[in-house]
């Protein structure tokens, strides 16, 4: 069941929450306006908080429903973290939208808390700090999830290895901010 169960995640994961929304809302296509990410900050910036928060949901559900589907299946921890990532990289890389995805940060805190609500919440934590003392979105996603990594080394060591490469996934795809970042153009709420 994992082979085909990791194909259902990545086109679970390939299902674009800002996308969606903004075709039913008939608003611009978030991948071209604002940033150009489809995902709950942009959404906000683009069409306000109630389709912000309805992003934010669907793609945090995706990434948490695809490894509750692998634990009501009885696959081991580490096979769950698997599924998760590939729900991530199909938010990545959607074969729905010619694979032009966001940045993944909702559907991993998804998996994230399906696999290690106590991760989770360690991650929320510190994004909501970092957001309330430099409201920016990108360096609170840049700071929390890395900082994650040593308490699922310490707590949950079988999953480390996809975890760790699902938030080196959203580091990268955080390369343009990170840039913006450091010349000091990134942008704020």
């Amino acid at each position: 069941m994992f082979w085909p169960l990791l194909l259902l995640a990545y086109l679970l994961g390939s299902l674009s929450f800002a996308i969606l929304l903004s075709r039913i809302a008939g608003i611009a296509d978030p991948r071209g306006a604002g940033s150009g990410n489809p995902g709950a900050t942009n959404m906000l910036r683009l069409a306000g908080r109630r389709l912000a928060i309805g992003t934010l949901v669907g793609d945090a559900c995706k990434g948490a429903f695809a490894v509750l589907i692998a634990a009501a299946l009885h696959m081991p921890l580490t096979l769950q973290a698997w599924i998760g990532l590939a729900a991530v990289i199909g938010h990545l890389f959607p074969v729905y939208f010619r694979f032009r995805g966001g940045k993944g940060v909702a559907t991993a805190a998804g998996a994230l808390l399906a696999l290690y609500p106590a991760a989770a919440a360690l991650a929320i934590a510190i994004w909501v700090l970092v957001i309330a003392l430099t409201r920016t979105s990108s360096l609170a996603v840049l700071i929390a999830l890395p900082l994650c990594l040593p308490l699922i080394a310490w707590q949950r060591p079988a999953i480390l290895l996809p975890i760790s490469l699902l938030a080196s996934l959203i580091v990268w795809r955080h390369r343009g901010n990170l840039r913006d970042l450091l010349a000091g153009r990134e942008r704020h709420f």
